[in-house]
């Protein structure tokens, strides 16, 4: 069979909100193809459930919401990069509202939901579906449209560049991908003038986590692994409150309940927020989820419990329709009973570096999204910030590559990728033991509580994996798991490096052997050269 290649101007990984706004905003120059690991809704965007913080009211300001975000950030917010995002923040919803979007109105007026961290009413929201009603949207208009080529089932493999190639006389340059069709159980080539990395975050690398599976941190290893810097990813935020329910699986409550009045209690019935934090239920996610956390372990209990049933229950039905559906199939009535929910991840704040335009170290190749570290979210995402990012820094990528546009050629001369000398696997066992001990190993040492003694243990135990499972990758034909296993014990081993670079606690970093902040705080970077 011959090899099959595929050639593009513009190639982005992913197909969430980022990736498809970048696709859509490139589309009248030439052609665009879109790389979706699984159906092209199967990522964090089709799943959020809250909404998109943005200067929209006359109450509110850029100054309030810059602010906000940087409070929330721990001091390790890049300031310019927070002020960016919120000045493109209300140009960046009405090109949502101009797609067709449908964010929820009440009294002809958009209503205005606020979450913690925020001290105005600024998210928008489309019930508790936001992200359904942008991905369902973007993804029409992406079919819609014949200079977009969308791939599903593909998984990107790996980055090819000039220097990957052999040639280290020249600069540096993304050319394309190697990429594994899931469907045909082959690998394939796809070269390209520009990469955009759009492959959201790396929260699989949990064993608990909010996160769809396609979230196995595959950008963040590629990346890496091309020569790209990375930073801060020893900042993992963890959900406060997920569905905790034998049959439920990573069924997220949305922050927007504590926004609108529920209340966390212990299972005795007793309200404890407030012995914590003076915000309550508001505070931000890090001490939230840090407070259950400490209160699970106090009491030896499985969880806690989030209550809004003295809300009015045509309010609760009217504003959460998805949760309540979803918590009545498992026998929850949330206008009487209280929801049994604990911590999971949920967002992998730092990641590939970036600038203002979304590029990284390596020409050619951008980073949109959960992916990249803007420097907008810091020590801590603040709630509701995280799709602003991916449409602010969609719209800058496109910009800068469409300025671009005429100065680069494409390399179509990209060696196939050869398999020749692997075989089929006869050790499946291998790849799913050390699939299950990477992720249980991260959630036990480099959880929401650390340690330095924790942090070696998961490290020296990462470099074991490492080695055993790059001897399979070397020995075997790819597969869709020992791909996102190879990403993922990398992404594990970048997130140990950094923690134990912070000698502090600081937002969702917390040490027992460091448990104050340091004055002046520095983000962790690290650079595989």
């Amino acid at each position: 069979m011959s090899a099959i290649e595929h050639h593009t101007d513009v190639l982005v990984i992913g197909s969430g909100a980022a990736g498809l706004s970048a696709a859509l905003r490139l589309a009248h120059l030439g052609n665009i193809t879109v790389l979706s690991k699984a159906e092209v809704t199967e990522g964090s965007t089709f799943y959020a459930q809250g909404g998109i913080a943005a200067v929209l009211h006359e109450n509110d300001s850029v100054d309030s919401h810059v602010e906000d975000t940087l409070i929330a950030g721990g001091g390790l917010c890049k300031e310019a990069a927070v002020r960016f995002t919120v000045e493109h923040s209300t140009e960046a919803i009405h090109w949502l509202i101009d797609r067709g979007v449908a964010f929820s109105k009440q009294d002809q007026e958009y209503h205005l939901t606020r979450e913690g961290g925020h001290s105005q009413r600024r998210i928008i929201h489309s019930d508790d579906a936001t992200g359904k009603a942008v991905s369902t949207t973007l993804v029409a208009a992406v079919r819609a449209e014949a200079n977009i080529t969308l791939l599903e089932h593909y998984i990107a493999l790996d980055l090819i560049t000039e220097h990957k190639l052999g040639n280290k006389h020249q600069a540096n340059r993304c050319l394309g991908a190697y990429v594994f069709n899931l469907t045909h159980d082959r690998v394939e080539t796809i070269s390209a003038r520009f990469v955009i990395l759009a492959t959201g975050g790396a929260s699989k690398v949990y064993l608990y986590t909010s996160n769809p599976d396609v979230a196995s941190g595959d950008g963040i290893a590629m990346a890496w692994r091309a020569g790209c810097s990375v930073a801060n990813l020893e900042f993992n935020q963890f959900h406060p409150t997920c569905l905790y329910h034998p049959a439920a699986r990573s069924f997220l409550i949305t922050e927007a309940l504590r926004g609108e009045g529920a209340v966390l209690r212990r299972p005795n019935g007793e309200r404890f927020m407030h012995e914590y934090d003076k915000r309550g239920e508001l505070a931000p996610r890090d001490i939230v989820a840090q407070t259950i956390d400490h209160e699970i372990k106090k009491l030896g209990v499985d969880c806690v419990y989030l209550d809004i049933s003295h809300k009015d229950p045509d309010f609760i039905k009217q504003h959460f329709p998805t949760i309540y559906a979803k918590l009545m199939e498992f026998g929850i009535d949330m206008t009487t009973d209280a929801i049994p929910v604990v911590p999971a991840a949920h967002y992998t704040c730092g990641g590939v570096m970036v600038d203002l335009n979304s590029q990284t170290d390596l020409a050619g190749l951008y980073a949109i999204g959960e992916v990249a570290y803007t420097g907008l979210h810091g020590a801590n995402r603040m709630a509701s910030n995280s799709l602003l990012e991916c449409l602010v820094f969609a719209q800058s990528a496109a910009e800068n590559i469409e300025q671009q546009w005429s100065q680069v050629t494409l390399n179509s001369q990209i060696p196939h990728w050869d398999d020749s000398q692997v075989t089929d696997s006869d050790e499946e066992v291998v790849l799913n033991h050390n699939w299950h001990e990477l992720r249980q190993l991260m959630w036990n040492y480099v959880g929401i509580v650390r340690s330095d003694k924790r942090l070696q243990r998961a490290l020296s135990r990462i470099e074991l994996l490492k080695q055993e499972i790059h001897d399979y990758y070397a020995n075997f034909k790819v597969s869709n798991d020992l791909i996102e296993l190879r990403n993922l014990v990398i992404v594990a081993e970048l997130i140990v490096r950094c923690a134990l670079q912070r000698k502090e606690s600081r937002g969702l970093h917390f040490t027992l052997d460091y448990p104050d902040k340091l004055e002046n705080a520095v983000e962790t970077k690290l650079n595989p050269y």
